[in-house]
Protein backbone atom coordinates (compact mmCIF):
# COMPACT_ATOMS: atom_id res chain seq x y z
CA UNK A 1 0.00 0.00 0.00
CA UNK A 2 1.36 3.49 -0.97
CA UNK A 3 2.02 5.80 2.08
CA UNK A 4 -0.92 7.91 2.22
CA UNK A 5 1.08 11.30 2.84
CA UNK A 6 2.44 11.29 -0.35
CA UNK A 7 0.72 14.64 -1.83
CA UNK A 8 -1.41 13.10 -4.55
CA UNK A 9 -2.64 10.18 -2.48
CA UNK A 10 -4.29 12.84 -0.22
CA UNK A 11 -7.52 13.25 -1.99
CA UNK A 12 -7.53 9.35 -2.29
CA UNK A 13 -9.58 9.17 0.68
CA UNK A 14 -9.95 5.13 2.08
CA UNK A 15 -8.09 2.57 3.49
CA UNK A 16 -9.98 -0.20 2.16
CA UNK A 17 -8.30 -2.50 -0.22
CA UNK A 18 -9.84 -1.36 -3.30
CA UNK A 19 -8.72 1.87 -2.43
CA UNK A 20 -5.04 0.21 -2.04
CA UNK A 21 -5.37 -1.38 -5.36
CA UNK A 22 -6.43 1.88 -6.72
CA UNK A 23 -3.26 3.54 -5.82
CA UNK A 24 -0.57 1.12 -6.67
CA UNK A 25 -3.02 1.42 -9.97
CA UNK A 26 -2.64 5.04 -9.97
CA UNK A 27 1.18 4.86 -9.20
CA UNK A 28 1.91 2.61 -12.52
CA UNK A 29 -0.13 4.40 -14.90
CA UNK A 30 1.50 7.56 -14.34
CA UNK A 31 5.08 5.87 -15.01
CA UNK A 32 4.25 6.61 -18.90
CA UNK A 33 2.34 9.07 -21.38
CA UNK A 34 0.21 6.40 -22.49
CA UNK A 35 -3.98 6.75 -22.51
CA UNK A 36 -5.76 5.82 -19.44
CA UNK A 37 -9.16 4.97 -19.09
CA UNK A 38 -11.53 5.46 -16.11
CA UNK A 39 -14.24 3.55 -15.77
CA UNK A 40 -17.28 3.76 -13.33
CA UNK A 41 -20.42 4.35 -12.37
CA UNK A 42 -21.20 8.28 -11.70
CA UNK A 43 -19.93 9.73 -8.39
CA UNK A 44 -17.02 7.32 -8.19
CA UNK A 45 -14.50 10.03 -8.10
CA UNK A 46 -12.93 9.79 -12.13
CA UNK A 47 -11.91 13.29 -11.64
CA UNK A 48 -10.02 12.59 -8.89
CA UNK A 49 -8.18 9.78 -9.96
CA UNK A 50 -7.26 11.30 -12.92
CA UNK A 51 -5.67 14.60 -11.10
CA UNK A 52 -3.94 12.11 -8.70
CA UNK A 53 -2.33 10.35 -11.91
CA UNK A 54 -1.24 13.70 -13.06
CA UNK A 55 0.04 14.71 -9.55
CA UNK A 56 1.74 11.63 -9.34
CA UNK A 57 4.14 13.16 -12.05
CA UNK A 58 3.18 16.76 -12.20
CA UNK A 59 3.95 18.34 -15.69
CA UNK A 60 2.15 21.49 -17.60
CA UNK A 61 -1.57 21.79 -16.89
CA UNK A 62 -4.43 19.57 -15.90
CA UNK A 63 -7.37 20.80 -18.37
CA UNK A 64 -10.55 18.77 -17.62
CA UNK A 65 -12.97 18.79 -20.76
CA UNK A 66 -16.34 17.87 -19.91
CA UNK A 67 -18.02 16.45 -22.89
CA UNK A 68 -21.65 16.09 -22.03
CA UNK A 69 -21.43 20.02 -22.34
CA UNK A 70 -19.69 20.74 -25.59
CA UNK A 71 -23.05 20.98 -28.04
CA UNK A 72 -23.26 22.41 -31.00
CA UNK A 73 -21.58 24.19 -34.06
CA UNK A 74 -18.99 25.99 -31.19
CA UNK A 75 -17.81 22.37 -30.40
CA UNK A 76 -14.67 21.68 -32.30
CA UNK A 77 -13.65 25.64 -31.85
CA UNK A 78 -13.82 24.71 -27.96
CA UNK A 79 -11.30 21.65 -28.19
CA UNK A 80 -8.92 22.75 -30.93
CA UNK A 81 -9.82 26.69 -30.96
CA UNK A 82 -10.01 29.23 -34.28
CA UNK A 83 -8.35 31.66 -35.95
CA UNK A 84 -9.36 35.32 -36.57
CA UNK A 85 -12.75 35.46 -39.26
CA UNK A 86 -13.24 31.20 -39.59
CA UNK A 87 -17.05 31.91 -38.66
CA UNK A 88 -19.86 34.79 -38.21
CA UNK A 89 -18.57 36.40 -34.87
CA UNK A 90 -15.14 35.02 -34.67
CA UNK A 91 -13.65 38.49 -34.30
CA UNK A 92 -10.35 37.53 -32.90
CA UNK A 93 -8.58 33.70 -32.75
CA UNK A 94 -8.80 31.89 -29.71
CA UNK A 95 -6.58 29.29 -28.33
CA UNK A 96 -8.71 25.73 -27.63
CA UNK A 97 -8.75 23.71 -24.38
CA UNK A 98 -6.51 21.12 -26.47
CA UNK A 99 -3.72 23.66 -26.84
CA UNK A 100 -3.93 24.88 -23.20
CA UNK A 101 -3.17 21.06 -22.06
CA UNK A 102 -0.08 20.95 -24.49
CA UNK A 103 2.86 20.03 -22.09
CA UNK A 104 0.19 18.34 -19.31
CA UNK A 105 -3.13 16.59 -19.21
CA UNK A 106 -5.85 16.51 -21.02
CA UNK A 107 -8.74 14.77 -19.31
CA UNK A 108 -11.78 13.79 -21.48
CA UNK A 109 -14.86 13.64 -18.63
CA UNK A 110 -17.73 11.49 -20.02
CA UNK A 111 -16.10 10.70 -23.47
CA UNK A 112 -18.84 8.51 -24.39
CA UNK A 113 -21.20 11.63 -24.94
CA UNK A 114 -18.73 12.97 -27.62
CA UNK A 115 -20.23 12.89 -30.43
CA UNK A 116 -19.10 10.96 -33.57
CA UNK A 117 -18.14 13.82 -35.45
CA UNK A 118 -15.77 14.72 -32.83
CA UNK A 119 -14.68 11.02 -31.86
CA UNK A 120 -12.91 11.03 -35.40
CA UNK A 121 -11.13 14.09 -34.69
CA UNK A 122 -9.60 12.99 -30.95
CA UNK A 123 -8.67 9.70 -32.89
CA UNK A 124 -6.23 11.57 -35.18
CA UNK A 125 -5.12 14.08 -31.66
CA UNK A 126 -4.31 10.64 -30.10
CA UNK A 127 -2.38 8.86 -32.72
CA UNK A 128 -1.15 11.69 -34.46
CA UNK A 129 -0.65 14.04 -31.26
CA UNK A 130 -1.84 17.03 -33.65
CA UNK A 131 -4.56 19.31 -34.33
CA UNK A 132 -5.83 22.00 -36.42
CA UNK A 133 -7.81 24.99 -34.85
CA UNK A 134 -11.00 25.78 -36.97
CA UNK A 135 -10.55 27.69 -39.79
CA UNK A 136 -6.87 27.02 -40.12
CA UNK A 137 -5.15 24.78 -42.80
CA UNK A 138 -2.29 24.20 -40.35
CA UNK A 139 -1.41 21.23 -38.24
CA UNK A 140 -0.12 21.97 -34.61
CA UNK A 141 1.84 19.35 -32.42
CA UNK A 142 1.16 19.11 -29.30
CA UNK A 143 2.66 16.82 -26.20
CA UNK A 144 -0.31 15.53 -23.49
CA UNK A 145 -1.54 13.19 -21.63
CA UNK A 146 -5.16 12.07 -22.49
CA UNK A 147 -6.96 10.23 -19.38
CA UNK A 148 -10.42 9.88 -20.57
CA UNK A 149 -13.55 8.51 -18.16
CA UNK A 150 -17.14 7.48 -18.90
CA UNK A 151 -19.77 5.57 -16.97
CA UNK A 152 -21.47 3.89 -20.00
CA UNK A 153 -20.35 0.55 -20.95
CA UNK A 154 -18.30 1.55 -24.08
CA UNK A 155 -18.38 -2.03 -25.42
CA UNK A 156 -22.13 -1.67 -25.69
CA UNK A 157 -21.85 1.78 -27.16
CA UNK A 158 -19.27 0.06 -29.80
CA UNK A 159 -21.99 -2.56 -30.49
CA UNK A 160 -24.56 0.14 -30.96
CA UNK A 161 -22.55 2.36 -33.33
CA UNK A 162 -22.45 5.68 -30.55
CA UNK A 163 -18.40 4.83 -30.25
CA UNK A 164 -16.22 3.91 -32.65
CA UNK A 165 -14.12 0.23 -32.36
CA UNK A 166 -10.88 2.41 -33.25
CA UNK A 167 -10.98 5.08 -30.47
CA UNK A 168 -12.13 2.80 -27.73
CA UNK A 169 -8.83 0.49 -28.48
CA UNK A 170 -6.92 3.66 -29.00
CA UNK A 171 -8.09 4.37 -25.22
CA UNK A 172 -8.33 0.93 -23.80
CA UNK A 173 -4.58 1.08 -23.34
CA UNK A 174 -4.62 1.24 -19.12
CA UNK A 175 -8.44 1.06 -18.04
CA UNK A 176 -8.65 1.75 -14.49
CA UNK A 177 -12.34 0.50 -13.18
CA UNK A 178 -13.56 2.81 -9.54
CA UNK A 179 -15.65 0.64 -7.43
CA UNK A 180 -18.65 1.91 -6.32
CA UNK A 181 -19.18 3.08 -2.71
CA UNK A 182 -21.81 0.39 -2.01
CA UNK A 183 -18.13 -2.33 -2.22
CA UNK A 184 -16.19 -0.14 -0.14
CA UNK A 185 -18.27 0.82 2.89
CA UNK A 186 -15.62 0.26 5.24
CA UNK A 187 -14.68 3.78 3.54
CA UNK A 188 -17.75 5.52 4.91
CA UNK A 189 -15.93 6.95 8.41
CA UNK A 190 -13.11 8.14 6.64
CA UNK A 191 -15.09 10.26 3.62
CA UNK A 192 -17.60 11.44 6.05
CA UNK A 193 -14.79 12.98 8.78
CA UNK A 194 -12.84 14.29 5.36
CA UNK A 195 -16.02 16.13 3.76
CA UNK A 196 -16.36 17.45 7.22
CA UNK A 197 -13.29 18.79 7.94
CA UNK A 198 -13.47 20.08 4.43
CA UNK A 199 -17.10 21.72 5.50
CA UNK A 200 -14.96 23.40 8.32
CA UNK A 201 -12.25 24.76 6.48
CA UNK A 202 -15.27 26.71 4.15
CA UNK A 203 -16.32 28.58 7.42
CA UNK A 204 -18.94 25.59 8.67
CA UNK A 205 -19.21 24.81 12.33
CA UNK A 206 -19.37 21.19 11.55
CA UNK A 207 -21.46 18.42 13.12
CA UNK A 208 -19.74 15.44 15.50
CA UNK A 209 -21.44 11.97 13.68
CA UNK A 210 -23.48 10.01 16.17
CA UNK A 211 -23.52 6.11 15.83
CA UNK A 212 -27.13 5.81 14.51
CA UNK A 213 -25.96 8.28 12.17
CA UNK A 214 -23.10 5.62 10.82
CA UNK A 215 -25.48 2.49 10.66
CA UNK A 216 -27.71 4.59 8.68
CA UNK A 217 -24.78 5.24 6.29
CA UNK A 218 -23.72 2.23 6.33
CA UNK A 219 -26.93 0.24 6.09
CA UNK A 220 -27.48 3.11 2.22
CA UNK A 221 -26.22 1.68 -0.97
CA UNK A 222 -25.92 4.95 -2.42
CA UNK A 223 -26.47 5.03 -5.47
CA UNK A 224 -25.06 8.68 -6.47
CA UNK A 225 -21.78 7.33 -5.09
CA UNK A 226 -19.39 9.24 -3.27
CA UNK A 227 -20.94 12.71 -5.02
CA UNK A 228 -24.08 11.91 -2.84
CA UNK A 229 -22.53 11.33 0.41
CA UNK A 230 -20.50 14.93 -0.43
CA UNK A 231 -24.28 16.11 -0.97
CA UNK A 232 -25.65 14.54 1.87
CA UNK A 233 -22.50 15.70 4.58
CA UNK A 234 -22.91 19.17 2.92
CA UNK A 235 -26.85 18.85 3.64
CA UNK A 236 -26.60 18.45 7.07
CA UNK A 237 -23.58 20.63 7.88
CA UNK A 238 -25.96 23.85 6.95
CA UNK A 239 -28.88 22.63 8.55
CA UNK A 240 -26.49 21.89 11.88
CA UNK A 241 -25.98 25.60 11.49
CA UNK A 242 -29.77 26.30 12.34
CA UNK A 243 -29.80 24.49 15.29
CA UNK A 244 -29.33 20.95 16.69
CA UNK A 245 -28.80 18.34 14.04
CA UNK A 246 -31.83 15.61 14.05
CA UNK A 247 -31.97 12.42 11.97
CA UNK A 248 -35.28 13.92 10.18
CA UNK A 249 -32.70 16.07 8.64
CA UNK A 250 -30.98 13.16 6.39
CA UNK A 251 -32.47 13.80 2.74
CA UNK A 252 -35.68 11.73 1.71
CA UNK A 253 -34.03 8.96 0.12
CA UNK A 254 -31.87 7.92 3.48
CA UNK A 255 -35.37 8.64 5.46
CA UNK A 256 -37.20 6.20 2.91
CA UNK A 257 -34.51 3.49 3.05
CA UNK A 258 -34.34 3.70 6.92
CA UNK A 259 -38.07 3.50 6.85
CA UNK A 260 -38.20 0.35 4.78
CA UNK A 261 -35.41 -1.31 6.59
CA UNK A 262 -37.20 -0.89 9.47
CA UNK A 263 -40.17 -2.49 8.19
CA UNK A 264 -38.36 -5.22 6.42
CA UNK A 265 -36.61 -5.95 10.00
CA UNK A 266 -40.25 -6.09 11.50
CA UNK A 267 -41.18 -8.86 9.16
CA UNK A 268 -38.66 -11.06 9.91
CA UNK A 269 -38.86 -11.08 13.19
CA UNK A 270 -42.75 -11.65 13.39
CA UNK A 271 -42.16 -13.97 11.19
CA UNK A 272 -39.91 -15.59 13.27
CA UNK A 273 -41.15 -14.60 16.81
CA UNK A 274 -43.09 -18.27 17.47
CA UNK A 275 -46.01 -15.63 18.36
CA UNK A 276 -49.21 -18.07 18.01
CA UNK A 277 -51.06 -16.85 15.00
CA UNK A 278 -53.62 -13.92 15.38
CA UNK A 279 -51.71 -13.12 18.12
CA UNK A 280 -50.37 -10.33 16.40
CA UNK A 281 -52.43 -7.22 14.49
CA UNK A 282 -52.13 -7.72 10.63
CA UNK A 283 -48.63 -6.99 9.63
CA UNK A 284 -47.54 -6.58 5.29
CA UNK A 285 -44.46 -4.48 4.47
CA UNK A 286 -45.55 -1.61 2.12
CA UNK A 287 -44.31 -1.15 -1.56
CA UNK A 288 -41.07 0.15 -2.12
CA UNK A 289 -42.48 3.51 -3.33
CA UNK A 290 -40.46 6.75 -3.70
CA UNK A 291 -44.28 8.11 -2.81
CA UNK A 292 -44.68 6.37 0.48
CA UNK A 293 -45.17 8.70 3.61
CA UNK A 294 -42.28 8.58 5.53
CA UNK A 295 -43.84 9.28 8.96
CA UNK A 296 -46.53 7.18 8.42
CA UNK A 297 -43.88 4.16 7.84
CA UNK A 298 -41.65 4.70 10.30
CA UNK A 299 -45.37 5.42 12.96
CA UNK A 300 -46.44 1.82 11.67
CA UNK A 301 -43.31 0.10 11.76
CA UNK A 302 -42.97 1.34 15.56
CA UNK A 303 -46.41 0.38 16.18
CA UNK A 304 -46.16 -3.07 14.95
CA UNK A 305 -42.41 -3.47 16.87
CA UNK A 306 -44.09 -2.72 20.12
CA UNK A 307 -46.82 -4.86 19.38
CA UNK A 308 -44.43 -7.92 18.50
CA UNK A 309 -42.36 -7.44 22.05
CA UNK A 310 -45.25 -7.02 24.10
CA UNK A 311 -44.48 -3.39 24.89
CA UNK A 312 -41.35 -3.78 26.05
CA UNK A 313 -39.30 -0.84 24.92
CA UNK A 314 -35.88 -1.94 25.52
CA UNK A 315 -36.62 -4.87 23.29
CA UNK A 316 -38.40 -2.81 20.29
CA UNK A 317 -35.34 -0.68 20.46
CA UNK A 318 -33.07 -3.56 19.64
CA UNK A 319 -35.69 -5.13 17.16
CA UNK A 320 -35.37 -1.56 15.24
CA UNK A 321 -31.71 -0.72 15.80
CA UNK A 322 -32.11 2.44 17.43
CA UNK A 323 -31.65 3.49 20.64
CA UNK A 324 -34.21 3.62 23.54
CA UNK A 325 -33.62 7.45 23.71
CA UNK A 326 -34.01 7.97 19.97
CA UNK A 327 -37.74 5.34 20.28
CA UNK A 328 -39.33 7.79 23.35
CA UNK A 329 -38.54 10.35 21.52
CA UNK A 330 -40.12 8.87 18.29
CA UNK A 331 -42.92 7.39 20.48
CA UNK A 332 -43.85 11.01 21.74
CA UNK A 333 -43.70 12.57 18.41
CA UNK A 334 -45.56 10.39 16.86
CA UNK A 335 -48.03 9.89 19.71
CA UNK A 336 -47.68 5.99 20.16
CA UNK A 337 -48.28 5.11 24.07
Amino acid sequence: MLPAPLEWARELVGESQQIASIRRLIEKAANSRLPVLLLGESGTGKEVVARAIHNVNPRGQFVPIDCGSLVGTLMESELFGHVKGAFSGAVESKRGLVELADGGTAFFDEIGDLPLEMQVKLLRLIQEREFRAVGSLQWRKVDLRIIAATHRNLQEEVSAGRFRLDLFYRLNVFALRLPPLRQRKADIPLLVNHFLSAGQTSGLKGIEPSQELFETFEAYDWPGNIRELKHCIDRLNALHSEGALEMADLPSALLHHRAMCGLEALSGVVATSGYAAGSLPEFAISPKSPVISLPESERHTIAHALAATRGQRGKTARLLGIGRTTLYRKMKQYGIE
